[in-house]
């Protein structure tokens, strides 16, 4: 068993680093300044007194209040950073994230970048509450928002990388009936209206298989089911080793990734950005626009 003078030596030297006998003329002036014993000391030990106890509560939260105080002196000698909040459609974050923050490089010092990603849908909706300053997306249907064209993505074919089709350079939009088909459900609204118009103008009748919202599930319900799927070329960016993607044989369709802003937004540093977004991507030309080859509308990798 420790005795209180242990006890002490203990405490000074393992956590305070100090010796003894200094601890204990500490202990003995803050006694003396406090006018009331802080400790009991026996053969047995130490141990607060109430006195000590209620010293101890209040000292724990002096020093958090002197930390926090700290803490504001130091944020009050750096002023806060202006704050740029760029949105990505899911997976698009991989190619365009590196060039959007490119063309702010000469503020970088001087602003704090936030980044998510999401649905084009939910991107949408934050890009209204001023929750985002930009967002990378498809073109939502919202009256408050401007939008600039960045690339027309292609449509690609899905499928496991040992499927009949896979050995096909090009693969024909009718070779995919009578196939696993893994759809798009109504979130990610206008892809799926892209691809049920494209099925539609080929004379093509698909029953989903199963419909989903996202890329990752539908490559993963790919490989597991060994079905196929059409979707934007970005979706490459989640292939794994056992899937693999195809152009579509004759005129892809395409699908517009824009920029969306919000049109009350006055953010000086949402300014510059628009100022420089032809650094963004060379400017698409009339017959990009109407482009239909399966990977040069795809901004290179």
């Amino acid at each position: 068993m420790l005795t209180g003078h242990k006890c002490l030596t203990l405490a000074a030297e393992k956590r305070l680093h100090t010796a003894q006998p200094s601890l204990s003329r500490q202990i003995r002036d803050l006694e003396y300044e406090v006018g009331v014993p802080l400790m009991n000391r026996s053969v047995h030990g130490i141990e607060l007194t109430a006195a000590g106890r209620a010293f101890l509560d209040h000292a724990r939260l002096a020093l958090t209040q002197a930390e926090a105080a700290a803490e504001a002196a130091r944020r009050a000698a750096q002023p806060v950073k202006p704050t740029f909040a760029m949105g990505f459609q899911t997976g698009q974050e991989v190619d365009w994230l590196p060039r959007a923050t490119s063309i702010l490089r000469d503020e970088l010092l001087n602003i704090e970048i936030r980044v998510s990603s999401d649905h084009s849908t939910m991107l949408a909706d934050d890009l209204q509450r001023g929750r985002l300053d930009i967002a990378f997306l498809r073109r939502e249907q919202k009256p408050d928002l401007e939008y600039q064209l960045v690339a027309k993505e292609p449509l690609v074919v899905i499928l496991p990388s040992d499927h009949p089709l896979a050995e096909r350079d090009a693969i024909d939009p009718h070779d995919l009936v009578g196939e696993t088909f893994i759809g798009i459900s109504s979130v990610p609204r206008v892809l799926r209206a892209v691809i049920d118009d494209y099925l539609k103008q080929s004379e093509i009748e698909i029953v989903p298989h199963l419909e989903i919202d996202n890329f990752a599930m539908a490559i993963s319900l790919v490989a597991s089911t060994r079905g196929v799927a059409l979707l934007p070329a970005s979706a490459e960016n989640f292939l794994k080793w056992s899937v693999i993607s195809r152009p579509l044989k004759g005129e892809a369709p395409t699908i517009d990734l824009v920029i969306g802003y919000h049109k009350a937004n006055t953010s000086p540093i949402l300014r510059t950005f628009l100022s420089r977004i032809d650094d963004l991507t060379p400017r698409i030309s009339s017959k990009a626009r109407r482009m239909s080859g399966p990977r040069s509308a795809v901004a290179p990798r």
